[in-house]
C-alpha cells in the first residue's frame, strides 16, 4: 500500500511519550502512530456494530410487527434478507 505523508503538531510532552512508547515497542514513531489510528478505527467499527446489534435487539418486535412475521434471528444470505429466514 502506498504511503502518504501526514504532518501533525503535538506538544513536546506528547511527542516525548510517543517516542518513548515507540522505542519500547521497537518500532518507529510513524509506525506507532499508524497502529494507534488503525486500532482506533477498529474500535469505532466494533462500537458501531455493537450499538446496531443492541438497537436491533431492543426494537426487534417493532420491526417484526411492521414487516410481518415473527421476530427471527439470521444473517445476510439466510432467506435473502438480513435478519429473516
Amino acid at each position: 500500500m502506498a504511503k502518504t505523508q501526514l504532518n501533525v503538531r503535538v506538544d513536546e510532552t506528547t511527542a516525548a511519550a510517543a517516542r518513548e512508547r515507540a522505542t519500547q515497542r521497537g518500532i518507529s514513531v510513524n509506525r506507532y502512530i499508524e497502529e494507534l489510528v488503525q486500532q482506533d478505527a477498529g474500535e469505532a467499527g466494533r462500537t458501531f456494530v455493537e450499538a446496531a446489534a443492541d438497537f436491533m435487539k431492543q426494537y426487534e418486535s417493532v420491526f417484526a410487527e411492521e414487516f410481518g412475521g415473527t421476530a427471527r434471528h439470521g444473517g445476510p444470505g439466510e432467506g435473502g434478507r438480513p435478519g429473516r429466514r
